[in-house]
């Protein structure tokens, strides 16, 4: 295991060192058993409602055989990080090897983009629904299903597979020492000594091309959602129409507004506490994958019923 000598103190480049609660690492414990609980919940939320989908015959329509790729894309975010942050803050395991780092790094980043790109092909599929219902099923065919799913896994897949080698590239002379309690992108070029402007280049480019395009395409599928219900003669078919919406935006905020603010708080809250980031990145990677079955299970009929039937 290689070691250089920088400034006088020698950094361990094998191993980077997670963080836990900024000052108080005495204290991690406290946060321990919420993260547990939160995991048990997301691991029971997601699988319910896969479960659901899967059994319940009635179900196996594009709306709900998108929502069992969310809940798998959920569960592929959770398994990424949520064993690193138990052991930090349970164990006060706070190493983590070189290799480790970047693949949790790969795999954080992959569900972020197969789960935006999710949102993006619910938003088209409810406008389909209420714009065409009579040929929904038909113009949105499993086999459809299945495609727009190997696209989305294809696209985030292509578009990520240069970070690892991106970061690999780079030398480590200064400190090891990460910010979260899980490996980004972002925070570990930031501790590399040298020139990280392609690393720079290269997230903004597909961070606009990708997640600022999802934003467009799921804003113009809601303008022509509203669009139509507004064309609806009906005051309870508009109602009808838009309910059906609700757990479909009710994803998009619980997934984007966390992104937003940990992005707002990295470039532009560097004077606040260092708590003020951990709690923020904590939110923006746990709440997602455990608030969204649960979403989903409350505000769909269908689902709603059929696990109240379950557990009976």
């Amino acid at each position: 295991m290689s070691t250089t000598s920088f400034n006088g103190s020698t950094v361990n480049h094998q191993t980077f060192v997670l963080v836990g609660i900024p000052g108080m690492q005495e204290r991690n414990s406290w946060l321990a058993f919420p993260l547990c609980l939160l995991y048990i919940l997301t691991l029971f939320g997601n699988l319910v409602v896969l479960f659901v989908i899967k059994t319940e015959q009635s179900l196996h329509k594009p709306m709900y055989l998108f929502l069992s790729i969310l809940a798998c894309s959920d569960l592929g975010s959770v398994a990424s990080t949520m064993p690193t942050m138990l052991g930090i803050y349970w164990f006060d395991i706070r190493e983590i090897s070189f290799t480790a780092c970047i693949t949790q790094m790969f795999f954080i980043h992959l569900f972020q983009w197969i789960e935006s790109a999710i949102l993006v092909a619910m938003a088209v599929d409810r406008f389909i629904a209420i714009r065409d219902p009579l040929r929904y099923t038909s113009l949105l065919p499993n086999t459809v299903i299945v495609k727009i799913g190997i696209a989305i896994l294809s696209r985030a897949f292509c578009l990520l597979f240069p970070l690892p080698f991106l970061i690999k590239r780079l030398p480590f002379c200064r400190s090891n020492v990460l910010s979260h309690s899980y490996c980004l992108h972002q925070d570990m070029m930031h501790l590399a000594c040298a020139d990280i402007t392609v690393n720079i280049l290269y997230g903004l480019i597909i961070v606009v091309s990708t997640l600022g395009l999802d934003v467009v395409v799921i804003l113009v599928s809601y303008i022509l959602i509203l669009q139509t219900v507004l064309s609806i003669a009906s005051h309870t078919e508009r109602l009808k129409a838009l309910n059906t919406c609700v757990s479909h935006v009710c994803a998009i905020l619980i997934f984007y507004i966390p992104m937003i603010g940990v992005s707002v708080v990295h470039r532009f809250g560097r004077h606040l506490s260092p708590i003020v980031h951990m709690m923020m990145a904590n939110v923006y990677i746990t709440v997602p994958p455990v608030v969204n079955p649960i979403v989903y299970s409350v505000k769909t009929k269908q689902i709603r019923q059929r696990i109240c039937k379950m557990f009976r």
